[in-house]
């Protein structure tokens, strides 16, 4: 691990320009690519205390020997030299989007002499159109069958081609006429380049034209009494709806927009796209991303916008002819189009805008949706992203060999004697030490089990929180497994007896208290067995969220009841290591592995089942009072108290008449009330001791109440 400042450069030396960097790891390899408006300001930023770098920015500066930097002219130069660089080197801490070239296009080789139309995937080609991405070839072959009728361009390879030009024979499309034959000299190579474009301008969403076009000259067939004619171009008309149909009308005509979505969290984020041409959706495409490094949403936008449109640009060839020039500024602005709208802003919208109208040739609008029939395709756009990331972690997750696969792992990788089936991870949550909550998730055989979720509400010695995470820790799992001992005692288990009465005997007493002896085979009684309490029996394997210090917490906690056939074990999330009781130094588990997956999403869980729960009780707390435990005081009552006295401190030197006077109130229940606040040992108001689940709640001012929302879990 390296020490940046080995290989920090003296700030005199760095410009304050415009420019693109480099990080390079002591192999020389490209580990990261960033761009700046101003470079000394940028590359200072990763040269600070390390510790106060987010930890994958940490990862990446010590994995890193030296650094390295381009500068540019614009910052519009500075996007498309980054996203040139991210495509060349493929550096291992920037976003990574899979899944990015496996979605097929329709494309027409209008560069060629005679074009072709075909599906086609990967990188752009120079002097091609494509229209897409369509979520399945078999929709773009279905789509072209019923468009040849009207258009028919060559589909057919260039052996297939070069063989019929030379036996004079067309292929078995030029015979059932979907194909016009340029191969044999049916139709000039001039005619079918037209027909190529024709074909295009259809598929781009300028399709009233040609139907306007097909049902003139069906009505003058008709009129010359042609009827086969007419009958045909009827059914050239029918087909050119149909194909139009499969795109669903989701804007007005003539509306050329994409319109993203992004759906994700820490570690992962799924990105959705629709294509709309024409005021129809032309194609959509996804990609689920893996957060490598440091990034937020509007960063995260704006890597996407490059990826999506900076093939664009490679598409771009010297071409030397007006015509081949001409085809690739159409292709441009079929892949650009007139307005780009993303669920949040990059952080320079100008200058992503500038490098969009650039690549189109035209101005192109950069926004986010706020009303109207564009809001609601941006909603249904998200809904498919949610969908897909929940689809990728379920794909993932349930599928049973990555789930096998990833239990061995684990058992091979922390050294255990069987795979472990039941996972429990245990996670603390608070805010600066109130309201202090932690939560336990179970994961069997590699799943979720939710119905033996638990949560804890932290009270420490004292009955108002632990001092610290580790003491907490240290409370949940002990309260946990003393329960479990508990459990077994009481469930009568034959092996604990026995292993009380061999500690009677003087002997070493086998298993540890409250961990029962190995099964022994023999025959039993046929009783109905009751189903063990909810901690009755033990993981094979006990996780929690933190480094050494929370593992030798946990570990404490656990010989101190004397269990020890549960492994155990810390998932920092710094740098994602695995922390064993007593090592000093962590287990490394391949970043890729699916063991160290499957426990970043147990930790994962445990996190956010830890702060669902202390958001709860802080919510609840928001809104406690000391008025709720005086009896007979009902809401209705409170209401009316708090809004005649505006205070509870008002109300506390209020007399009996003053209170009785409120509408609603009793001479007694005034008396109660004014007893109630008047106790030497009444809570004031003041935000609630936390941990303190018996004494009464005390009242909390909406100012209180904003102060502690500002506050994260």
């Amino acid at each position: 691990m390296a020490d940046p400042a080995t290989y920090r450069p003296k700030p005199g030396e760095i410009p304050t320009s415009p420019g693109v960097y480099r990080f390079r790891d002591p192999h020389g390899r490209v580990i990261y690519v960033g761009k700046a408006k101003n470079l000394r300001s940028r590359l200072s930023s990763y040269f600070q205390d390390v510790a106060n770098l987010h930890h994958r920015t940490q990862t990446m500066v010590t994995t890193a020997a030296s650094v390295e930097w381009t500068v540019v002219g614009t910052e519009v130069e500075a996007l498309a030299l980054e996203y040139s660089w991210i495509k060349e080197f493929d550096p291992r801490f920037n976003v990574k989007y899979r899944d990015d070239k496996s979605y097929p296009y329709l494309a027409v080789t209008l560069g060629e002499e005679v074009p072709r139309a075909q599906v086609m995937r990967g990188a752009k080609r120079p002097g091609t159109r494509y229209f897409g991405p369509y979520g399945h070839a078999w929709a773009i072959r279905e789509t072209l069958d019923l468009l040849l009728r009207v258009f028919p361009v060559r589909t057919c390879s260039a052996g297939v081609y070069k063989r019929a030009h030379q036996t004079g024979r067309p292929c078995l499309l030029g015979y059932i006429d979907k194909c016009s034959a340029p191969c044999v000299g049916r139709i000039s190579v001039e005619d079918h380049q037209q027909l190529a474009r024709d074909f295009c301008d259809f598929m781009a969403g300028d399709t009233g034209r040609f139907e306007r076009r097909l049902t003139a000259r069906m009505r003058e067939a008709a009129e010359n009494m042609e009827y086969e004619q007419a009958a045909r171009l009827r059914d050239d008309i029918e087909a050119l709806r149909r194909a139009t149909e499969k795109n669903a009308v989701v804007l007005p005509d003539a509306t050329d927009v994409d319109v993203f979505a992004l759906v994700g969290d820490e570690l992962e984020a799924a990105i959705q796209v629709f294509h709309v041409r024409g005021g129809r959706i032309r194609g959509q495409r996804g990609w689920v991303v893996e957060k490598v490094e440091d990034i937020t949403d509007a960063e995260l936008v704006e890597h996407l916008l490059q990826q999506v449109y900076g093939a664009v640009e490679d598409a771009r060839g010297a071409a030397e002819d007006a015509q081949t020039r001409a085809t690739e500024r159409q292709a441009a602005r079929d892949a650009v189009p007139r307005e780009v709208l993303v669920p949040v802003l990059p952080p320079d919208p100008e200058q992503m805008a500038t490098w969009l109208t650039g690549l189109r040739g035209a101005r192109v609008d950069l926004r986010v949706p706020q009303r109207g029939d564009k809001r609601e395709l941006a909603a249904t756009v998200r809904a498919n992203a949610e969908h897909a990331l929940v689809l990728h972690r379920t794909r993932r997750a349930g599928d049973l060999t990555t789930r096998s696969q990833a239990l061995q792992e684990i058992q091979e990788g922390l050294g255990l004697d069987a795979a472990p089936l039941r996972i429990e991870c245990y996670d603390v949550s608070h805010t600066q030490g109130s309201y202090q909550s932690a939560s336990m998730v179970v994961f069997e055989d590699g799943l979720p089990r939710k119905s033996e979720y638990r949560t804890f509400s932290v009270r420490g010695p004292e009955g108002d929180g632990a001092r610290d995470d580790t003491a907490a820790m240290h409370e949940v799992i002990t309260r946990r497994f003393r329960r479990y001992v508990a459990d077994r005692l009481a469930a009568g288990d034959v092996e604990l007896d026995d292993r009380d009465t061999a500690d009677a005997d003087g002997g070493d007493g086998g298993a540890a208290a409250g961990v029962p002896a190995p099964l022994r085979s023999g025959e039993v009684e046929a009783t109905t067995e009751s189903e063990p309490k909810r901690f009755a029996y033990p993981p094979n394997l006990v996780v929690v969220d933190g480094g050494p210090p929370q593992v030798a917490a946990a570990a404490r906690a656990l010989s101190e009841l004397g269990v020890t056939d549960v492994a155990l074990c810390g998932l920092a999330k710094r740098l994602e290591e695995v922390w064993l009781p007593g090592e000093e130094y962590p287990v490394i588990l391949q970043r890729a592995s699916e063991g160290l997956y499957l426990l970043q999403r147990v930790r994962d869980e445990a996190h956010r089942f830890a702060i669902a729960q202390h958001r709860r009780r802080r919510s609840k707390g928001m809104t406690a009072s000391v008025l709720d435990d005086v009896p007979g005081l009902g809401p209705a009552r409170r209401r009316a108290l708090l809004a005649e006295f505006g205070s509870v401190k008002r109300l506390r030197a209020a007399t009996v008449e003053q209170v009785a006077a409120v509408p609603g109130m009793g001479r007694k229940t005034a008396e109660t009330v004014v007893a109630a606040l008047a106790r030497p040992d009444a809570p004031s108001d003041t935000p609630e001791n936390p941990g303190t689940s018996d004494a009464p709640r005390p009242a909390r001012t909406p100012r209180d109440g904003a102060r502690a929302g500002m506050l994260g879990a």
